[in-house]
């Protein structure tokens, strides 16, 4: 009989990829899409009969595989992608989420929001253009988020006679640059979306190119779900108290565990209060059971009496988040409206909202040279900068390296809900070279 350990590792093992897509204006992105859902036979019947159609009345010979993706009909008009558009397949070795993201410099943020919850991110590059800026921006964005696998397509090669020293030269300076950013993997894979070379099949005319295909790539490379290896941490969303009955003293924390594992009898710190106490019972599904992981939602409860209510994080004793007031994160600024100093906003934490001001913001990062420009006063929609956010109540934040769920927030505005920024906690780049401008004390205050 398998041990309850052996029973959650097998539970958290997955056949799940989450991958984003991102590229530049016309690099064929919804195309790739299309011709990797067409392709790997993930399309209805109906779905590509509507794709004909509409084909035929543009008086083109074969299905136009991007309109698969471009689902809005100003996307259809206009020829590009505007709205982040999810698709799910499958094929036998792997199921997938897809974000399609949108291309314009505009909709960055869209791209933030397809990619936060990414393992992989596929970059694409025209050919003809190789690397240019909203490349780059795209390789900072993937690499702000801690995406850890980054597939870099170069696409259009059969407009480049498929010449083996463009694909390098285009593969060298991108992995040279994320490299840098630090994103830990990165494959360059040569293709043509609109022929499908390299996308499911292999091709036939770059016999030089030994690697994967997209989609073998997508259906092989290592992913690890296994959020039971991080220090658990586990929000309190709801307080469940019958007061019937059948269960008079019931008094349980409900909630989704956002990593690691909590077991009965553990000693547990409730944050941010700091009071301590034993885990006297988990529920899960109705049932009483000795051990949960991330991501169950489950019923804890505690031996003490302890005020507890939503927004408090409960966390092993013997390895507690810290607690501050005065958040130093990057964040992508998305809203229309500037982000400015002093600024009176709303910071959701994951169960936990609170308010707070925007001290300082010390650098808006370049994307051309990865400098930072100091102290910009403000920052406008799509631009990536560091602040300093101080709140009116301790926050029990990891830094985002460590976890992308306990790490990041948002910001909001107070008066109409709209959202502000998406915030990652900590350092903003995973190597260490950057030069960062350090805030001083001064500015707002509770």
């Amino acid at each position: 009989m398998t041990s309850t350990t052996e029973q959650f590792a097998d539970l958290a093992a997955t056949t799940l990829l989450r991958f984003a897509t991102a590229g530049s204006v016309d690099d064929g992105k919804s195309t790739l899409v299309g011709r990797l859902l067409h392709d790997s036979k993930s399309v209805l019947t109906d779905q590509l009969e509507a794709v004909e159609r509409v084909s035929a009345s543009r008086g083109q010979d074969a299905p136009d595989l991007a309109l698969l993706t471009d689902g809005l009909r100003a996307e259809r008009e206009q020829g590009i992608t505007i709205d982040v558009a999810y698709r799910y397949f499958a094929t036998a070795r792997r199921r997938f989420i897809l974000a399609d993201t949108p291309g314009h410099v505009q909709y960055t943020r869209n791209m933030v929001t397809g990619a936060s919850t990414a393992d992989l991110a596929v970059v694409l590059v025209d050919a003809r253009n190789g690397v240019i800026e909203q490349t780059r921006r795209h390789a900072a964005v993937a690499a702000l988020l801690r995406v850890p696998h980054v597939v870099l397509a170069v696409n259009k090669m059969d407009l480049v006679g498929y010449e083996e020293q463009v694909f390098a030269k285009i593969a060298e300076e991108f992995t040279a640059y994320a490299s840098d950013l630090g994103v830990p993997e990165i494959t360059a894979i040569p293709i043509s979306a609109l022929a499908g070379d390299n996308v499911v099949e292999p091709s036939a005319h770059m016999d030089w190119y030994g690697g994967p295909t997209v989609l073998e790539h997508l259906e092989t490379v290592p992913v690890s779900h296994d959020l039971t290896a991080c220090p658990a941490r586990f929000p309190v969303q709801y307080v469940i108290r019958p007061q019937t009955a059948e269960h008079p003293d019931y008094r349980g924390y409900a909630g989704q565990i956002a990593s690691g594992v909590l077991r009965v009898g553990e000693a547990v710190t409730v944050l941010p209060s700091g009071r301590t106490s034993v885990i006297a019972g988990i529920d899960a599904l109705g049932e009483s059971v000795d051990i949960a992981w991330a991501p169950q939602s489950v019923t804890v409860r505690l031996a003490d009496d302890i005020d507890i209510s939503r927004g408090d994080l409960i966390a092993p004793s013997a390895n507690p988040p810290a607690t501050t007031q005065d958040v130093v994160a990057t964040v992508c600024h998305v809203a229309d409206q500037p982000l400015s100093v002093g600024a009176r906003v709303l910071l959701k934490h994951t169960t936990r909202t609170v308010k707070a001001i925007v001290k300082e913001i010390p650098s808006r990062l370049t994307l051309d040279d990865l400098s930072q420009h100091p102290d910009p006063g403000q920052l406008v929609a799509n631009d990536i900068g560091r602040v300093v956010v101080r709140t009116a109540e301790p926050l029990a934040l990891d830094a985002y390296a460590d976890s992308r769920r306990t790490g990041s927030f948002l910001l909001i505005d107070p008066a109409d809900g709209t959202t502000l920024a998406a915030g990652m906690a900590g350092e903003s780049f995973a190597s260490q070279a950057r030069t960062t401008v350090q805030a001083d004390d001064e500015g707002w205050d509770f």
